[in-house]
């Protein structure tokens, strides 16, 4: 194709997006609409996963050690395993302290204090991936400085299970939705095809090539998805901007903190971008076809 007759076809496409303008605007405000529920249920989905990543980062055996026992000496074969990413030490004096502070009057608990202290000295070890906990405990239960290890093994194996089902669900209905959008972007650029397939088939007639008469066809696809997926973004991030902060703001952000960061924000829109353009494009494409054979 040369400079001429592209530059015909780009006018081409703007004089039918203008003459077209009603069918373009419902056609990017349905793609629109599939593109933000997709992008909704990214949205979701990465949140999801950012509040169990946390509750996993959470997830630390307490040691507790006999009494009299060197903990400096524990402390460096518990940093020393693999998979150990913290290991903080809490003496008994710390404990009680600490333990008066959940009682909220510290004055109940004075006569244990001093030799009267019956908490041990234990270690809070924090381990890089859950799925360790268990390995990492029976290794150190087994030191003879220990006296016993706690690390919820029933929370972790549930937790464990619930992570295993989650991303099973996620990726049925992520697949499941995404391909919805596709089908719908698809057939609305096909009606819209459908709706001109008269002046297709005089193209045709007047020895118009394939490629000249499908490409105003494929770059107003395009446009028209780009427009409904920039709408969508802009919709998306409006309502999950009060979403956030409003959560954020809530009691609520002591359990989940909804994901602010635009390093991970930003490839879901961009994404997004990406998709409804080519998926329109895509839906010009192959509804074109079908009138191409005159």
């Amino acid at each position: 194709m040369n400079r001429y007759a592209f530059k015909n076809c780009i006018r081409q496409s703007i004089t039918s997006l203008s003459r077209n303008s009603w069918l373009a605007i419902i056609t990017s405000g349905l793609i629109a609409i599939s593109l933000a529920i997709l992008g909704g249920f990214l949205l979701v989905t990465l949140n999801v996963n950012q509040f169990i990543q946390d509750v996993e980062s959470n997830v630390e055996i307490s040691v507790f050690l006999n009494e009299g026992v060197n903990a400096s000496e524990v402390e460096d074969r518990i940093s020393n395993l693999e998979g150990v990413v913290s290991n903080t030490f809490v003496s008994k004096e710390d404990g009680l302290e600490d333990f008066a502070q959940t009682m909220g009057d510290p004055s109940l608990l004075r006569d244990l204090e001093g030799e009267n202290n019956p908490l041990p000295d234990l270690f809070r070890v924090r381990i890089s991936d859950p799925e360790k906990v268990d390995g990492i405990a029976r290794v150190i239960e087994g030191y003879p400085e220990v006296e016993m290890v706690d690390y919820g093994e029933e929370l972790v194996a549930r937790l464990m299970q619930i992570t295993s089902r989650l991303n099973s669900i996620f990726l049925i209905f992520g697949v499941s939705i995404a391909l919805g959008a596709v089908f719908l972007i698809v057939n609305i650029i096909r009606l819209s095809v459908v709706a001109r397939q008269d002046e297709v088939s005089v193209m045709k007639y007047m020895g118009a090539s394939n490629g000249y008469i499908r490409f105003p066809f494929l770059l107003e696809g395009m446009v028209l998805g780009w427009v409904g997926t920039t709408v969508a973004i802009i919709v998306l991030g409006l309502i999950y901007g009060q979403v956030a902060s409003s959560l954020t703001q809530d009691a609520l952000t002591l359990l989940f903190q909804p994901v602010t960061d635009m390093s991970r924000l930003l490839p879901i829109f961009v994404g997004l971008i990406v998709a409804g353009t080519l998926m329109s494009g895509f839906g010009s494409f192959i509804s074109i076809r079908k009138y191409l054979r005159v």
